[in-house]
């Protein structure tokens, strides 16, 4: 079974070796590159807010790094900021998080749900000031509902979301292999991942219908079902809780009949 690699380069290398280890066969594609915005006026008034915040949500390891970069630009230091929780999506934004000596509360379902299901953010006080440290055009649900239950939302893009100039320039390739191929397997952990990986394919129906997509929580689970009945597809939809190399290892050996 082929099965293409769409984590971000710097995360996919463990993934893709336990699988070939396993004798599977892996195509590196990532469908994610994320990169710095530049220092703004706006941006440093957000900073300049951040003493008041009650909670910071951190969106990925990357939102950490930057977020940290221009704190100190910011000349906030984390003392400053010692009454403040920290929410991260998952176990790697917050060991990102542990290397500053911060604790964070890590939803056991890697997604805006799973983050918004953990008891530090039921029962706010409305007026609660929450700070987003996310990308160019995620998170937005859940930056919504908070801001519908009367929050009040800090919204820090850090980075753009943009399909590497690499994965464009291996599409040709890859495209050909998918034509050979009966099926494959797909991780989508993002609805940008999902919508850079519909522009690369070009809607092609016969190669999109070859895809078993195992998707990142209930709200990506949805998003491709929906396109499914609009567009009159027919891939399949797997629902993962998480993104760990053991999840993905064992629902292949499922897949193959292994296990």
């Amino acid at each position: 079974m082929l099965f293409i690699n769409t984590r971000p380069q710097d995360r996919a290398e463990a993934l893709t070796q336990a699988l070939q280890q396993q004798h599977i066969e892996v195509i590196d594609l990532p469908l994610l590159q994320l990169s710095a915005q530049p220092w703004s006026e706006q941006l440093a008034n957000l900073y300049a807010q951040l003493p008041h915040t009650h909670i910071i949500v951190v969106v990925s390891p990357t939102a950490v790094d930057i977020g940290m970069q221009y704190l100190a630009r910011s000349q906030i230091s984390l003392q400053d900021l010692q009454h403040i929780r920290w929410v991260a999506v998952g176990e790697k934004t917050a060991e990102v998080l542990r290397g500053y000596g911060l604790y964070s509360e890590v939803p056991q379902v890697e997604t805006s749900e799973g983050m918004l299901s953990l008891p530090c953010l039921q029962n706010l006080k409305v007026g609660t000031h929450i700070a987003f440290w996310r990308g160019e055009g995620g998170r937005q649900f859940m930056m919504q509902t908070l801001l519908d239950q009367g929050m009040q939302i800090h919204n820090f893009v850090l980075y753009r979301r943009e399909c590497p100039a690499s994965s464009i320039e291996k599409m040709q390739a890859v495209r050909a292999r998918l034509i050979q191929s009966s099926e494959f397997i797909m991780m989508i952990s993002s609805e940008a991942s999902w919508l850079n990986w519909l522009s690369l394919i070009q809607r092609d129906f016969d190669l999109l219908n070859k895809g078993h997509y195992w998707v990142l929580g209930d709200r990506l689970e949805k998003i491709l079902l929906d396109y499914q009945t609009q567009h009159h597809t027919k891939y399949n939809v797997f629902k993962l809780t998480h993104l760990k190399t053991e999840l993905i290892l064992q629902q292949m050996m499922r897949m193959q009949g292994k296990l």
